[in-house]
């Protein structure tokens, strides 16, 4: 079937309406009417050619939400109406020991929502700056928020689930301090994911302008990254870093304020790498840098609940198809409170 969506047909092109089509739902599929999209810093590394190996056209995409609109013959779970939503795995080989432990994101063969390998034309996968996607019902997530907060449900399949996972697999919670670097579409989300978990949680920010806006996402402290004096205060203070900057820059002055033991995990993924951190930073107090890539289905669907329970949604600015050229250069200068979302009705006009 053909349906309308935004895509970029180069590198060096802007984003533009086009016709793409989607699969006929198969046994063990779900079609779904995309509602809203979520805009990710991803989308733009991805159709710009800064990340190697973007296939064109590239239709980006991976914060999607939406009605169910048809379900296959053997899907049981799901039903037409269901209110769902699609994250950055559409497929993996369902087989390997990470999918067998629902780690789908760490499959070898791990599908992403676009420019990843498929049977569908034009060989790759499309993403959600569209009227409608297909994927199988294993990589589809039960939406259970009210409707009215739909919107801004969206960028919890990325930003969410990468804050989440890894505060969840440190083990963020009572008595443990938390810092969360970054006050943007992913650290916004990790300040308040690590608030409700019941973390003392202390935010970080190069601008003195976002102190009150970090206490008003959950922060019970901020710390201007700039300020030297404020940066010593809390010297080997830390449990658990959560780094969300996408830039390059200096990890030194992050890893120093963790304790024995303590984990600075990244979740930003700069087009170019961090300067080599300081060894004997890590070395004198057994510290760690680590990773951390989105999430598996299971633990995806067990952050949405999380999200559904506490009331968290992220803070969003909703925009039309037609402005996300505009939107993208405003993401790329951190001018967005904290994560755009486009309507998927404007697909069609």
């Amino acid at each position: 079937m053909k349906i309308k969506a935004i895509g970029a047909l180069s590198a060096a092109q802007a984003l533009e309406p086009m016709d793409i089509s989607r699969r006929e739902p198969g046994p063990h599929d779900v079609q779904i009417a995309i509602a809203y999209c979520g805009v990710c810093h991803s989308d733009v590394h991805q159709a710009r050619a800064e990340w190697a190996g973007t296939l064109f056209p590239c239709v980006p995409g991976h914060e999607i939400v939406g009605r169910i609109a048809a379900v296959g013959s053997d899907v049981t779970e799901y039903k037409e109406g269901d209110l769902v939503g699609v994250g950055c795995i559409v497929d993996s080989c369902k087989q390997c020991e990470d999918c067998e432990e629902g780690l789908e994101n760490y499959c070898d063969h791990m599908v992403g929502t676009y420019n990843g390998p498929t049977a569908d034309a034009p060989g790759h996968t499309l993403g959600g700056y569209s009227q409608q996607i297909v994927v199988h019902e294993r990589y589809v997530l039960r939406i259970k928020h009210p409707e009215d907060q739909l919107a801004a449900v969206a960028p919890l399949l990325c930003a969410g689930i990468t804050t989440y996972s890894p505060l969840r697999h440190w083990q963020a919670g009572p008595g443990k301090k938390v810092g969360v670097v970054g006050i943007g579409g992913l650290g916004h989300m990790g300040i308040k994911i690590a608030h409700a978990m019941g973390a003392h949680v202390v935010a970080f920010t190069t601008s003195e302008s976002k102190r009150e806006a970090a206490k008003a996402l959950g922060a019970d402290e901020v710390v201007v990254s700039r300020n030297p004096e404020e940066m010593q205060a809390h010297t080997k203070s830390f449990d658990f870093i959560l780094n969300t900057v996408a830039a390059p820059h200096n990890l030194d002055a992050f890893t120093a304020l963790l304790k024995r033991d303590g984990t600075m995990t990244l979740v930003g993924a700069p087009a170019t790498p961090h300067p080599s951190p300081e060894v004997f930073s890590l070395i004198m107090k057994r510290r760690s840098i680590a990773g951390s890539m989105i999430g598996g289905i299971p633990e995806t669907q067990e952050m949405l609940d999380f999200c559904a329970e506490h009331g968290i949604v992220a803070d969003i600015e909703m925009i039309r198809a037609d402005e996300i050229n505009e939107a993208w250069e405003r993401m790329i200068k951190g001018d967005v409170k904290y994560r755009f979302v486009i309507d998927s009705a404007t697909l069609a006009e």
